[in-house]
């Protein structure tokens, strides 16, 4: 099938996506992205092969790849993300690496094979956390803060770490580029930070409902700008991606603080109706079904790699994580913190290319990535009920209402 063709049954499994997530949510509440990736699937090669990929969908699921980190980027909220839990959030990265690291090399026989599978395993989800943390009413508590923090790191860690370690350079020429990008970057949140002439806020306060979107545009600018230079640099997109989801709030919050919650509701807009969630179609529709199927040790490899997640990611959080949360709340941490996803995908990927991931154990990375944006979430849900729960039948009990219920 040609790319147009592609391009419509994409965007047909992504309207049929919620419409599958809202029919079993009085049972379970599935996150979108599984029924997105599941309908690529399907469509893809290894099953129904109707869609193929090709270079202008690549493309697109490129984009939207980059539009998920930025939108990433842009939540970032820096007075929440600093002090005590940014260092504990560093650290626990920090360990995370080491052990990923380690444990990739001894499953992949070597440092070149061990070095992908060892930065997947450190990535956390937060782009695809950071919704069901909204609709929970949990992003605003003193949990979604120490979330926000571990899970901001998770984010820009690996992208760091894809840069020095998986770019093929010399690490003294990759940390040369990147010092270079973050001089570019800090000269630009430096001009970010500056007051703005009236007329900038008058101009993006008239052209919020025309066809002038002058907001919006600025910050496709700075999106592109970002990418642009990291791209120049021989440095990952996402790393551009991320810088300007980080720079696009200093921006709107300094110079239109009233229009900046509209103005992400129309880059969001574009990005979750429609370059997103073509991302996660194409991810279903690249998915290598038949390399984890085929009968090896791929299929084996999967719980292992969802295992993975939790020991490399989750233990080193639930080590740091604050101890003002509550046991509950740190084992949520650990499980919230141990969803990954997206970079798995774009990590495997440059594995694949490069010659140094089998197909079948960037399938069963994959996989477990997509097991663990099912499960963890959820579980991790579940347990921040209990312990609001039974922090209500605590305080009751203390002002003899009622029993208590104990951890």
């Amino acid at each position: 099938m040609d790319h147009s063709g592609t391009l419509v049954l994409i965007m047909a499994a992504a309207v049929l996506a919620p419409l599958l997530a809202h029919a079993v949510a009085r049972w379970l509440a599935v996150p979108l992205v599984i029924f997105e990736i599941l309908l690529g699937i399907v469509l893809g090669p290894d099953v129904l092969g109707w869609a193929v990929s090709g270079e202008v969908v690549d493309v697109l699921s490129q984009l939207g790849l980059a539009m998920l980190i930025f939108l990433a980027g842009y939540e970032i909220e820096f007075d929440r993300v600093k002090g005590d839990t940014l260092k504990r959030s560093l650290w626990a990265w920090v360990i995370a690496l080491a052990l990923g690291l380690g444990t990739g090399i001894l499953l992949g026989g070597g440092y070149d094979r061990g070095v992908y599978i060892g930065t997947a395993l450190t990535s956390t989800a937060l782009g695809a956390i950071l919704p069901v943390l909204r609709e929970a009413g949990d992003l605003r508590t003193r949990f979604g803060s120490v979330m926000m923090a571990m899970g901001s790191v998770g984010e820009f860690g690996p992208i760091i770490a894809m840069a020095l370690l998986l770019s093929g350079r010399a690490p003294a020429r990759s940390t040369a580029l990147l010092a270079a990008f973050a001089a570019l970057t800090v000269l630009a949140v430096l001009w970010a930070l500056r007051p703005k002439p009236p007329w900038f806020r008058e101009v993006i306060a008239r052209t919020l409902h025309t066809s002038g979107q002058f907001a919006v545009r600025l910050v496709m600018l700075v999106l592109v700008g970002m990418l642009a230079l990291s791209q120049v640099l021989g440095l990952d997109i996402l790393l551009g991606a991320f810088a300007a989801g980080l720079l696009t709030r200093l921006v709107l919050q300094g110079a239109a603080p009233e229009s900046s919650e509209l103005v992400l509701s129309k880059v969001e807009a574009m990005g979750f109706g429609f370059l997103v969630p073509l991302f996660y179609v194409v991810t279903g529709i690249e998915f290598d079904l038949d390399a984890l199927l085929a009968g090896g040790s791929a299929l084996l490899l999967l719980p292992l790699f969802l295992a993975l997640f939790l020991v490399v990611r989750g233990l080193p959080i639930l080590l740091l994580a604050p101890r003002d949360l509550g046991k509950r709340d740190r084992s949520a941490l650990v499980l919230f913190g141990s969803t990954a996803l997206p970079l798995v995908v774009a990590i495997t990927t440059m594995g694949v290319q490069d010659g140094k991931v089998e197909p079948g154990e960037a399938a069963a990375l994959v996989g477990a990535g997509m097991l663990s944006v099912l499960l963890f979430p959820l579980l991790g849900l579940r347990l921040r009920a209990r312990g609001k729960a039974g922090g209500t039948a605590g305080a009751r009990a203390g002002s003899g209402i009622g029993a208590d219920e104990s951890w």
